[in-house]
């Protein structure tokens, strides 16, 4: 009999039944080591395909094959203990058909151990997004500004800035509830569309570029250490690591340099 004890992680129906009650936390993590810190805090982590960008210098989500997030999940996974890990499906893996999107959701959870995948797109994906969830897949949402299509968007640029578009964000956030998604990130509209979003829809609104109102919020870890240069707007820096790495790595290479480095402390008698 196997002595292991259980992991008891946050679910997705609990995720679900924090619409308008306590904010949900959550942060982006892609390595083990930050994700073991962000656990203690975060209700969910999202291995975002922004890890392209952000680990791998792409210039964009659309380059981030299945594989690479499969690694990463993987990683995060075995870090963690308490949050919710949700795996962000990349480009080209659910598009095609409700068929292949779920042979993609399946290979994803059962090699990371996930609890959960996001996919991006509203009205267009109500169909994929409720043929996952009949089959077990349980699926986070993602409107508003959706990185994987931001060569047809023309770039990445604030949805909702004409009241006009409002109609069409809206009847995205509709169909994903419809279909079943127990949570939709909402990221990059503006303040007041996002407020309606989050009171019309029965799921919870995670903000990212959205408005506090939202029923959770999501950053990306390295925006918010300060390890990029030039994060977007929305992003509040909470640490400064750019410039306390580069001066560790600084000063252990004048240690180095002037054979200070290792001392007696540091080899072995």
């Amino acid at each position: 009999m196997s002595t292991q004890k259980p992991i008891r992680r946050i679910t997705c129906p609990q995720i679900t039944a924090r619409k308008g009650g306590d904010p949900i936390v959550s942060l982006t993590s892609y390595h083990a080591h930050t994700a073991a810190i962000v656990d203690r805090y975060a209700d969910f982590i999202l291995v975002g395909d922004s890890l392209g960008m952000v680990m791998h210098g792409m210039e964009n989500t659309v380059s981030v094959p299945l594989d690479l997030m499969i690694m990463h999940g993987k990683a995060v996974v075995r870090g963690t203990r308490r949050a919710l890990i949700v795996v962000d499906m990349p480009f080209g893996t659910y598009e095609e058909s409700p068929q292949v999107a779920f042979r993609n959701a399946v290979k994803i959870m059962k090699e990371t151990g996930c609890g959960a995948v996001k996919l991006e797109g509203g009205a267009r994906m109500e169909d994929t997004i409720r043929f996952l969830v009949q089959r077990g897949i349980p699926v986070m949402g993602h409107i508003g500004l959706t990185p994987q299509s931001s060569h047809v968007m023309g770039g990445f640029k604030t949805q909702g800035r004409d009241e006009d578009t409002w109609t069409e964000h809206l009847e995205d956030a509709a169909a994903v509830t419809r279909a079943g998604a127990f949570a939709m990130v909402v990221e990059g509209v503006v303040e007041p569309l996002a407020d309606k979003i989050t009171e019309q829809v029965a799921i919870p609104t995670i903000g990212i570029g959205a408005s506090a109102k939202c029923d959770g919020q999501i950053l990306v870890l390295e925006d918010m250490l300060g390890l990029n240069p030039k994060p977007p707007k929305f992003v509040k820096v909470y640490g400064d690591l750019n410039d306390q790495i580069e001066n560790a790595v600084k000063a252990y290479a004048d240690d180095v340099a002037d054979r200070s480095f290792p001392t007696d402390d540091q080899v072995y008698r």
